[in-house]
């Protein structure tokens, strides 16, 4: 476990806390009410950012239609999120407070400085939309390595689960969030070609999306879930888990993999939320039971595209010409079928 410090005057800054992998929707903006903390309790993550721009791409013949630039994407590289509760030592910076509405969101730069030399060391996100985060800015901080119970990382038989469905009856923000991400891994894995997906939550999450970015005609190629608990499958890609905690990605055999948040993908490789039909001639009263039949949206699914494009940039496979297109296409148009 580390405390992280100011790198000026060495005051703690948190308390102790073990890393953990990165979130699908730390960058994720959703609606207008207040949303919870990013991350639990005794926990931090590193973002490597998007403050390294892309490489000038060679032209290509005008034959492509396409136009390829250099963009250079803004945001600090390497920053330490934290809990908003595993902050200590700090004081409000006054100046950079205003224009939000609920909140801050830290469109003026780090909002918290070191209480003891008053060095700016952070930026506090809890503004309406936004997941609450503390940002510790990388040069301003230093970890120190203290005594503490080593994390226990947990099995990949013990995943977690993530329900599709918040308390409101909509689909979770949480699903956008990993089905965009895993979505973008998944178009530079078909190579440009159409892809066949399973039946189930995989094609109620995946199959209209693909089907509207993608070419219809054939060659085809095939995706499948694969990970713990699941019969080997040799297939063309494999949607898999990503460790929440470490961040890895389990190992298979398939051509292409493509990795899903941890809690999305047990619950997709596990859940059956089909509705039971009563029979023929009714159920008896003494076999009914009172638990409610579970939530479904009325709605069909939507990936985040803010989320979706976010991840496309960082890919290698966004140079190629039939990608580039489709990032441009959905950039030109967010709100665009069948992103929301």
């Amino acid at each position: 476990m580390v405390v992280f410090v100011c790198a000026e005057c060495g005051a703690a800054m948190t308390t102790k806390v073990a890393r953990v992998a990165l979130p699908d929707h730390s960058g994720q903006k959703y609606g207008h009410g207040l949303l919870p903390s990013l991350l639990e309790p005794g926990t931090y993550v590193v973002d490597p950012g998007d403050g390294r721009p892309w490489e000038p791409l060679k032209p290509e013949p005008e034959s492509h239609g396409v136009r390829l630039l250099t963009y250079c994407v803004s945001g600090a590289p390497n920053r330490i999120g934290i809990a908003p509760g595993d902050v200590r030592g700090t004081v409000f910076i006054p100046e950079r407070l205003g224009g939000c509405c609920c909140g801050w969101d830290g469109q003026y730069g780090p909002n918290l400085a070191c209480a003891r030399c008053g060095c700016p060391v952070a930026t506090r996100v809890d503004d309406c939309g936004f997941w609450q985060v503390v940002w510790l800015e990388p040069e301003a901080v230093r970890p120190v390595a203290v005594d503490g119970p080593a994390q226990r990382v947990i099995d990949w038989a013990e995943l977690p689960t993530t329900p599709p469905v918040d308390p409101r009856g909509f689909w979770s923000p949480l699903w956008e969030a990993a089905a965009a991400v895993a979505l973008a891994h998944l178009l530079a894995a078909s190579g440009g070609e159409r892809v066949s997906v399973p039946k189930g939550p995989v094609a109620q999450v995946f199959r209209r999306v693909i089907d509207r970015l993608l070419p219809p005609e054939p060659p085809e190629r095939h995706l499948v879930l694969a990970g713990p608990g699941l019969s080997a499958a040799t297939t063309d890609i494999a949607l898999v888990p990503r460790h929440p905690q470490t961040g890895e990605v389990w190992p298979c055999d398939a051509g292409a993999v493509v990795p899903l948040s941890a809690g999305v993908w047990t619950y997709m490789a596990f859940n059956d939320d089909r509705r039971l039909v009563p029979a023929a001639y009714g159920m008896p009263a003494v076999v009914r039971r009172d638990d409610p039949p579970p939530l479904l949206p009325s709605s069909p699914f939507r990936p985040d595209g803010r989320v979706f494009l976010s991840t496309l940039e960082r890919l290698a496979a966004v140079r190629q010409p039939w990608l580039r297109r489709i990032y441009d296409r959905v950039k030109d148009r967010p709100h665009m079928d069948p992103f929301a």
